[in-house]
């Protein structure tokens, strides 16, 4: 990520946390690696810019946003990387020197980014950074970051056949379609803000187009191949 002058905290301290940041999630990697943060930073800050939020706040939360992903990962979803998140990033900016009326609303920016968390974003900051980290899971990037996220787990390339309200993360049945029904179908009625449901409308149009196709090329369009054992038309 280039860092110019231009950047709310200033070059030196968003280089830093920049830094930070990239060390925690090149460790995670795949779906969630830099290249993730990197575009929830450049996302927030432009909706952000728009709402005229603090973006002070907004930048170091977007940095630090998922620093504690790769504990959730290592306890296969045991760890709630939001709130463990949350934790290290007051250490980290209490180290930098942000004050602490300034920590806590970072802090709460991270712990309730969370899509299944259990805190809500509370202010505008939060449901920015919440809007933001959403986006970047739906659309072209969502359905790139679900399969990478499959092959990391080491999920099956497709299998619609299956109830996917009865199947686990984290296994063979996490496909990137299960991700798709379970969750990212979902995230476009989740938005917080008027610039985050204008773009995941359009993002979530694309994820349908997607996945029917995707389903008529491996099941065919014969009606009797598109029926689901409990009656759902996967095609």
């Amino acid at each position: 990520m280039t860092v110019d002058d231009n950047s709310p905290l200033g070059p030196e301290l968003t280089e830093a946390l920049w830094k930070i940041s990239r060390r925690y999630c090149e460790e995670e990697g795949g779906s969630h690696g830099p290249d993730h943060i990197e575009r929830v930073y450049r996302t927030a800050l432009a909706i952000g810019r728009k709402l005229h939020a603090r973006l002070d706040i907004l930048a170091p939360a977007a940095l630090l946003h998922d620093i504690g992903r790769r504990q959730e990962t290592a306890g296969r979803g045991s760890v709630c990387h939001a709130r463990k998140g949350a934790e290290m990033a007051a250490a980290i900016l209490a180290d930098l020197g942000i004050s602490p009326g300034d920590i806590e609303a970072v802090v709460h920016c991270i712990r309730s980014h969370r899509f299944r968390g259990g805190e809500s974003p509370q202010t505008l900051e939060a449901e920015i950074l919440f809007d933001a980290d959403k986006l970047d899971s739906i659309g072209a990037i969502g359905i790139g970051r679900a399969f990478l996220f499959a092959g990391q787990v080491g999920a099956r390339l497709h299998d619609a056949e299956i109830d996917h309200a009865h199947t686990r993360p984290y296994s063979a049945e996490d496909t990137a379609y299960r991700e798709f029904r379970v969750k990212l179908s979902r995230v476009r009625d989740q938005m917080r803000t008027g610039p985050g449901r204008k773009l995941a409308e359009q993002r979530h149009a694309f994820m349908e187009i997607f996945f029917d196709e995707l389903n008529r090329e491996i099941y065919g369009s014969d009606s009797e191949h598109c029926d689901t054992p409990d009656g759902r038309n996967r095609c």
